[in-house]
């Protein structure tokens, strides 16, 4: 009986050590970088010397600054997830309401070895189509803008659409039935009814997505992205983007002060996918709130 009791709390003791080991790890890592990154912080980080206004109206260019990483990420994400909503959200739709058993088996694992492809192996995709490209019916095919977006816009489907499908999926019955009597078609009862009722949890999908578009580095890296591109001029040109800026500092830093930027620039990256990962998290609480009555 003793040795019994004594494996229950050898074990209740294990896992708790297995819960704060991960905790610990976190909080470590995000003191580190507070403290190495959160003096950094300002204006001076953003526009260096250029006055914010110019730098802001494209007056004048931000050659030391984060400025052109940021627009150039929110560039970026932007496009990627104009790119991925209206198929991600279309698609799991179809795959909730319409699909049959077996196209909707054959459109989940689909998904599942699209949202298992390495982001480097996406990143070769659009590499190996610009030289298809080139060799084929585009002679001027250059990575861009347009293609790294393209390129992200594959990789965060997949949980555009599986967000979008569990979130229908999880809508009460109750809410088709009453639709049915009331003489809505299958698309009016989607479009009316079940689209609106799973609208949190699809935005909370949406928004995880598009915090994984911004933090990318391996697709943008083959696709499009370069050091002092400045902001960018166009969809078929090279930009700047806050991932590969952390990347190229810490790889090519020459003294202890651009080391610092780095961590600065690795802070406002943390900052804005924590922004994201809370207001998921804040929508994803409101839609089980709402219908499913959890707490």
């Amino acid at each position: 009986m003793r040795r019994g009791v004594f494996s229950q709390g050898f074990l209740r003791w294990l896992l708790r050590l297995c819960a704060l080991i991960p905790c610990v790890t976190v909080l470590f890592l995000l003191g580190f970088l507070i403290v190495k990154g959160a003096p950094q912080l300002g204006l001076h980080l953003l526009f260096d010397t250029v006055p914010p206004l110019d730098a802001l109206l494209g007056r004048r260019p931000v050659w030391d600054g984060l400025w052109p990483a940021c627009a150039g990420t929110l560039y970026l994400v932007a496009l990627t997830m104009a790119l991925a909503l209206f198929p991600g959200v279309g698609c799991g739709l179809y795959l909730a309401e319409f699909a049959p058993p077996r196209q909707a088996a054959r459109i989940r694992l689909a998904m599942d070895v699209l949202a298992g492809t390495p982001s480097i192996v996406m990143g070769l995709f659009g590499f190996t189509l610009i030289l298809f490209l080139r060799h084929s019916v585009w002679p001027g095919a250059n990575t861009s803008l347009l293609l790294s977006a393209c390129c992200l816009a594959l990789l965060v489907l997949p949980v555009v659409v599986t967000t979008t499908s569990e979130a229908l999926e999880a809508v009460p019955g109750s809410l088709r039935i009453t639709g049915a009597a009331l003489g809505f078609t299958r698309r009016q009862l989607a479009r009316r009814v079940l689209l609106p009722a799973a609208g949190p949890g699809i935005w909370g999908g949406i928004i995880l997505a598009t915090g994984r578009a911004a933090e990318d580095t391996a697709v943008i890296m083959l696709t499009g992205v370069v050091a002092n591109a400045g902001l960018p001029a166009g969809l078929a040109d090279k930009f700047e983007a806050l991932p590969f800026s952390i990347y190229y500092i810490s790889a090519q830093y020459q003294d202890n002060d651009e080391l610092l930027r780095g961590f600065g620039a690795a802070l406002v990256l943390l900052l804005l996918s924590a922004a994201l990962l809370l207001c998921s998290r804040w929508l994803e609480k409101r839609f089980r709130r709402r219908w499913q009555g959890v707490s």
